[in-house]
């Protein structure tokens, strides 16, 4: 797993055409805006594996 740190305002690109950014950190939260294609799928973990569990 890579571990990276990231200030509020900072970002992180995945592939090519995937970007992370740092919207807010307040105590132990921290809030995540992510820009990505329609084509891909993006949802919290636990979603992701109860839509899983569903199938």
């Amino acid at each position: 797993m890579l571990v990276l740190s990231r200030k509020e305002g900072q970002s992180l690109i995945i592939g090519e055409n995937i970007k992370v950014t740092v919207l807010e950190v307040k105590g132990s939260q921290v809030r995540l805006g992510i820009t990505a294609p329609e084509s891909i799928s993006v949802n919290r973990e636990e979603i992701h594996y109860k839509a899983e569990q569903k199938l």
